[in-house]
């Protein structure tokens, strides 16, 4: 395990870019949005990139980002929801940092992302997709070194538990 970066993976919601600031801001590390720096590249937002080429297209650029990002050190990386679809992402991912997942409860998250209206998979009956996508996505998330449930916990809770989890404290 490598404490070089700080990858937070988990369901929409969970607090990754949130968590990742705060770790960041205490760190004196870098904070990265894996979304925003495809949006960045691509000059464009994730739910355009999905509606225009389809999620396969911004799958290939979010891999393309992890590598980029990740080849870089002292930084707290938060990673897309679905970033740890694909196989190729999670080596990246462990290859070149300490891996936390952040969890929540079906209600925490539904309540957290009901009034947002940019994220292309909660199209529709919004309990229902949550639900299903975090059923399908049940196991997605086993991979990582260290999984927190910030579903009862502050901000500063979850960051402080991650910084002593990773021998980071100073």
């Amino acid at each position: 395990m490598s404490t070089r970066n700080i990858v937070l993976v988990g369901f929409m919601g969970t607090g990754k870019s949130t968590i990742g600031k705060k770790l960041a801001d205490q760190l004196g590390w870098n904070f990265q949005d894996s979304d925003a720096f495809v949006e960045q590249q691509q000059q464009t937002s994730i739910a355009d990139m999905f509606r225009e080429q389809g999620e396969a297209f911004f799958r290939k650029l979010e891999s393309q980002a992890l590598e980029n990002l990740l080849a870089g050190e002292g930084q707290v990386v938060a990673t897309g929801g679905g970033a740890v679809l694909a196989e190729a992402n999670r080596t990246c991912m462990l290859s070149n940092g300490l891996v936390v997942a952040l969890t929540a409860t079906a209600e925490i998250i539904i309540q957290r992302v009901q009034s947002d209206q940019s994220r292309p998979l909660l199209q529709g009956n919004l309990e229902e997709r949550v639900h299903t996508l975090m059923e399908q996505r049940r196991h997605a998330y086993d991979f990582a070194h260290l999984t927190i449930d910030t579903s009862a916990l502050s901000t500063d809770e979850i960051a402080a538990k991650i910084i002593e989890h990773a021998g980071l404290l100073n």
